[in-house]
C-alpha cells in the first residue's frame, strides 16, 4: 500500500509539473503557480468537509511548515533552472530531496535500514538523478549560484516531506489546508513583488517609448500575468492545481500507512520520482521519447523501492 500510494502521489506530482509547465508558456511560471496553488484549495476543502480534519496546534505548525518549504522548493527550482543547465540543477534538486528526509529520518527519526536498505537508497539517490536528467538546449553554464539554488531548492522539498511525515492520522487533511492556504499566499507575494519590479523597469524604458509601442507592449505584458478568457489555460491550471493538492494527500496517506519512521525513507524516494509522471505525459502530448538515461533510471528506481518495500 505504501508503494503503491507513493507512486501515485509521484505521478500526480509529475502530471501536475507536466500542466504547470504547459502553463508556463502563457503566462508568466510564478502566476501559473501561484493560480494553481489557490485552486488546490478547492479540492482540499471539499475533501476536509467529507472526510474531515483537525485543526490542532500540530497540524497547524507543520501545516505552516510544509507551506513554506513547499514554497521555498518551487521558488528556488525556478530560480535554479533561470540561471543553470537544467540537465544538470534538475537531477540535482530531486537527489537532495531524497537525501534530507532520509538523512533525517536515518539520524534524529529512528528510521530502521539493514545493509541492503542502504544499498538500495544509494541506488535509489542515482536513479532519481537519471530519471530528472533532461536535455538543456539554452546554453547556460553551471554556477556556484545554480548549484547552491538547486540545493536549496531540493531541501525545501524534503522538508515538505519531513512536514507531512510529522503529522498525525487524527488530524486529517487540516495540515495540508493550512499548507495550501500558506502556500497561496507566499505565492501571490511573490507575484506581486515580480509584478512591482517588472512594472518599475517598463516604466524606466516606457519613458523613451512611442505610444503605439508602448500600447503593444502593455499588451503583451497582461497576455504574460493573466490567463484572460483562455479556457484552454484555465482548464490547464485547475487540473494542475487539483492534481498537486491530491499528491499531497496520497504522499500524506503513505507517510501514515505504517510507522512513521520505517516509511520514511520509501516515501521519500518515491515522492522524488515524480519526473516520471512528467516525461509520461510529455512522451503522450508533445511525442517526446524517454532517453536511455532515463529508462536506465526508471529501472533502477522501481528495483531499488521493491527492495526498500521488502526490506
Amino acid at each position: 500500500m505504501t508503494i503503491l500510494l507513493g507512486l501515485s502521489g509521484a505521478l500526480a506530482y509529475g502530471f501536475a509539473d507536466f500542466l504547470g509547465g504547459l502553463a508556463s508558456r502563457s503566462i508568466r511560471p510564478i502566476v501559473a503557480t501561484a493560480w494553481a496553488a489557490l485552486i488546490g484549495l478547492v479540492p482540499l476543502a471539499v475533501g476536509l468537509a467529507v472526510l474531515g480534519g483537525r485543526f490542532s496546534a500540530d497540524a497547524l505548525l507543520w501545516g505552516t511548515v510544509a507551506g513554506i518549504a513547499g514554497s521555498l522548493g518551487v521558488l528556488m527550482l525556478y530560480t535554479a533552472l533561470a540561471v543553470g543547465p537544467m540537465s544538470v540543477l534538475s537531477p540535482v534538486t530531486s537527489v537532495v530531496s531524497v537525501i534530507v528526509p532520509v538523512g533525517v529520518g536515518l539520524l534524529f527519526a529512528g528510521s530502521r535500514l539493514t545493509g541492503l536498505g542502504i544499498a538500495a537508497v544509494v541506488v535509489a539517490v542515482v536513479a532519481v538523478g537519471l530519471v530528472g536528467a533532461v536535455k538543456d538546449r539554452s546554453g547556460a553554464r553551471l554556477t556556484g549560484r545554480g548549484l547552491l539554488t538547486a540545493v536549496a531548492a531540493g531541501c525545501g522539498f524534503g522538508g515538505l516531506v519531513l512536514a507531512y511525515a510529522a503529522t498525525t492520522p487524527e488530524d486529517g487533511l487540516a495540515p495540508l489546508v493550512v499548507a495550501r492556504v500558506v502556500q497561496a499566499v507566499v505565492m501571490w507575494i511573490g507575484v506581486a513583488v515580480v509584478a512591482g519590479v517588472a512594472g518599475r523597469e517598463r516604466g524606466r524604458r516606457g519613458a523613451a517609448t512611442a505610444a503605439t509601442s508602448a500600447a503593444a507592449a502593455t499588451s503583451r505584458t497582461a497576455a504574460a500575468w493573466s490567463p484572460g478568457r483562455r479556457g484552454g489555460l484555465w482548464l490547464q491550471l485547475a487540473i494542475c492545481g487539483t492534481l498537486d493538492a491530491s499528491a499531497n494527500v496520497l504522499i500524506q496517506a503513505a507517510l501514515h500507512s505504517g510507522a512513521s519512521a520505517d516509511v520514511l525513507p520509501l516515501v521519500s524516494v518515491l515522492n522524488a520520482l515524480y519526473p516520471i509522471g512528467t516525461v509520461i505525459l510529455a512522451a503522450i502530448v508533445l511525442r517526446e521519447r524517454l532517453t536511455l538515461i532515463q529508462i536506465i533510471g526508471l529501472a533502477l528506481a522501481l528495483a531499488a523501492s521493491a527492495v526498500l518495500a521488502s526490506t
